[in-house]
């Protein structure tokens, strides 16, 4: 048994040349790979139905049985070859395990969705001599490729995320690598094996060697087609926010309503909870519960409702600098007040009763801060009341994603549905105030806060902030 690792598992795809690295892998002493242990319609290989002593229907009911069982009867390294629709079970046990060795194989994604689509349509899905060979053109379906391409995207995430937060590493091998002596031997290296390779395997052979123009009837279309493939993401949206927890201690319920509102800070929060307080007669309750604490609430409020709001990030933004930057009472953030006055140069006046200009300048200087904030570029924290509200709900997530996510611009219909569901006559919501804001809003400040919430503008489909008439 090898010192550093357990076992080992290769996270490959079809048509990635997998079964040739299996072949070669398992000519070297020490080592054995066991094939697609945990493929959903066989074990091991095609049309088998059992493997070391354990059959399919014994591995569906307890994967790790499997394992166990291949560890155990293994003079040396095991290991076996997952695809992403293999059993996810297995997957997060390995990618936990700091002794199982991770090998991750990649091909040019074109290339195997292209070698896939040939193996469908030949029903050849291994060669072990040219003799044998069969050869197909096929038609390249711009969707399914774009299909394709979104499930290994997905896959290699998992895998990369899962690694980065454990604090572990993967051998990876690109298939042209593949009859690479020196790149094997590193590898069975990196997996402890003490054996060395001075010749790859001899009993798969490359099934389609041509170029796509070769491989493909509508070469020229494909080529077309791919021209509006982003390979660079060109699209994304930079986000280097902190990740966010659900704040379950932050939740809050109706008074006797089987209502829980999951709070987005800045959000139109007084207006929910104004309206919590007419629908029961009491004011909603805020009690900093534990996930512990919510699951007994939630096993007693049988047929009960989560809820949070959403507010366009302009009215939002602004709400938040009213409320603890601009202003000097209880809500205020003093120390941050004075960091930003300090530190960031922002023209914060000494009282919240200023003109529009002294208003309009120190807004500016704060969005100028929050937007250096969420970029990682400050030592201060990033605040919930600033935080950008989908990061906010994908933290929520983390417990439990709301029933509804109802927009503050259109809170009345929403608490109404809301209300509705739960058999409850809804009052009236109190109206929103954006006097203030509509003083000193234009292009400039419009523009400055679509810069920091671009996320937010593109998942929620926020249009620029609408002055209210009047």
């Amino acid at each position: 048994m090898a010192d550093r690792f357990d076992s080992f598992i290769l996270l490959a795809e079809m048509r990635t040349g997998s079964n040739f690295l299996e072949d070669t892998l398992n000519t070297l002493a020490g080592l054995k790979c066991w094939g697609e242990s945990f493929n959903p319609h066989f074990v091991g290989h095609a049309n088998r139905s059992e493997q070391a002593g354990i059959t399919l229907q014994e591995r569906e009911i307890d994967p790790l049985r499997l394992l166990t069982a291949i560890e155990g009867q293994t003079d040396g390294l095991p290991g076996f070859r997952f695809f992403h629709d293999h059993d996810p079970r297995i997957l997060r046990h390995c990618l936990a395990d700091p002794r199982c060795a991770k090998v991750v194989l990649t091909r040019n994604p074109l290339d195997s969705f292209v070698s896939l689509e040939i193996a469908r349509q030949t029903g050849q899905w291994r060669l072990s001599d040219l003799k044998s060979a069969k050869t197909a053109r096929v038609t390249f379906d711009a969707d399914a490729f774009s299909r394709h391409l979104s499930r290994l995207q997905a896959f290699h995430q998992v895998i990369q995320r899962s690694l980065q937060t454990s604090g572990q590493t993967a051998f990876h091998i690109g298939y042209d690598d593949l009859n690479d002596i020196d790149v094997l031997n590193g590898l069975a290296a990196f997996l402890g094996v003490k054996a060395r390779l001075d010749q790859t395997s001899t009993r798969t052979k490359v099934q389609n060697p041509g170029s796509l123009r070769d491989k493909v009837v509508n070469y020229d279309s494909m080529i077309a087609a791919l021209g509006s493939v982003d390979h660079f993401d060109l699209g994304r949206t930079p986000n280097f926010e902190p990740r966010r927890g659900p704040n379950v201690p932050g939740f809050v319920t109706a008074a006797t309503s089987p209502l829980l509102y999951m709070p987005v800070r800045g959000a139109a929060e007084d207006r929910v909870n104004a309206w919590l307080t007419a629908l029961d007669g009491a004011p909603p309750l805020a009690p900093e519960m534990s996930q512990k604490d919510l699951r007994r609430w939630m096993r007693q409020n049988t047929g009960h409702r989560s809820f949070t709001v959403v507010r366009h990030p302009v009215a939002r933004i602004h709400a938040t600098f009213l409320r603890h930057i601009l202003a000097t009472g209880p809500d205020s953030f003093a120390d941050l007040r004075t960091t930003l006055k300090a530190r960031y140069d922002v023209p914060l006046p000494d009282s919240a009763e200023c003109s529009t200009e002294q208003h309009r300048a120190a807004f500016i200087g704060f969005l100028k801060f929050v937007r250096g904030n969420l970029g990682g570029q400050t030592s201060i924290r990033t605040d919930p009341a600033w935080a950008s509200q989908s990061t906010v709900i994908q933290g929520m997530a983390q417990f439990a994603l709301p029933d509804m996510i109802l927009r503050a611009e259109s809170l009345g219909a929403g608490v109404s549905a809301l209300a509705e569901a739960i058999g409850a006559t809804a009052p009236d919501v109190p109206e929103d105030d954006t006097k203030l804001l509509a003083q000193i809003h234009d292009d400039t400040v419009e523009q400055a806060v679509r810069d920091i919430y671009q996320r937010d503008y593109l998942i929620f489909g926020y249009r620029p902030w609408n002055k209210p008439r009047g």
